[in-house]
């Protein structure tokens, strides 16, 4: 095939484009780790909790997070966390500054149309000034007042997770002794390999929810309702398991 002079020109620059976004790709994923996801669910999370249990995890630590009107039960792997959040406290969850994270709103529209899931970066070690998207500093009332949040900007956006990075968070098999949590699970999952959001609204994703993908961090697909896929150590079992329609989550491993 022959080019003209102008052609090779063009496929040069686009050569060297696709290199420069694959080094920026490159630079993210090192840059940005998974830290949790929550699923936000009825109050106390019963039935939920009790499918994962059942099916084979160990629950961690629970807490309620004073101010902020919201309760979780959580389960921990090597890596990452997955993270069962619900309001526990109506009038907390729409009070100054908790308002602005929309999380009462979230919660009480999941089933019309709003996204029940949020998503937390956190930055790979000498990273901690680094933010992936653009963000506001949240400082919930049960952290020190030195210590925030980041916060992503589309918070109001109820049709995409909320966003947000805590410079502060680290792997759960590097908790301190006073702060670990089980990690040995009966089913042998290790390590969340995969986060793939699926999504009614994915056509469009707002500046911050692309700055997320950049991060190769996460994934996202169309689909007819909001569910995620956890990807467990790179998946080579091939087996899978699909907790809908009590929890909006399937896992593969």
């Amino acid at each position: 095939m022959q080019y003209k002079r102008g052609d090779r020109k063009k496929s040069n620059h686009r050569g060297l484009k696709l290199f420069e976004r694959s080094i920026d790709s490159l630079n993210n994923a090192m840059t940005f780790e998974f830290d949790h996801l929550f699923i936000l669910t009825d109050i106390g999370a019963s039935a939920e909790a009790n499918r994962l249990s059942s099916f084979g995890l160990v629950e961690g630590a629970s807490r309620i997070h004073r101010g902020q009107g919201t309760a979780n039960r959580c389960f921990f792997f090597h890596n990452a966390m997955l993270e069962l959040l619900w309001i526990h406290d109506p009038e907390e969850a729409q009070s100054e500054p908790i308002h602005q994270t929309r999380l009462w709103e979230r919660s009480t529209n999941r089933n019309n149309g709003a996204c029940p899931f949020g998503i937390c970066l956190r930055p790979a070690q000498g990273s901690e000034d680094t933010v992936a998207f653009s963000s506001w500093a949240y400082r919930p009332p049960y952290l020190s007042e030195t210590m925030s949040i980041a916060v992503g900007t589309n918070s109001d956006v109820l049709t995409e997770p909320m966003l947000f990075q805590i410079s502060f968070s680290k792997r759960p098999d590097r908790y301190s002794a006073d702060k670990s949590q089980p990690l040995d699970h009966g089913v042998g999952l290790r390590e969340i390999t995969r986060v793939e959001l699926v999504s009614p609204a994915a056509n469009n994703p707002s500046p911050e929810l692309q700055a997320v993908l950049e991060t190769n961090q996460v994934k996202l697909r169309i689909g007819t309702e909001y569910f995620v896929e956890l990807g467990f150590d790179e998946e080579v079992q091939g087996q899978q398991i699909d907790f809908r329609p009590g929890l909006p989550l399937i896992i593969s491993w």
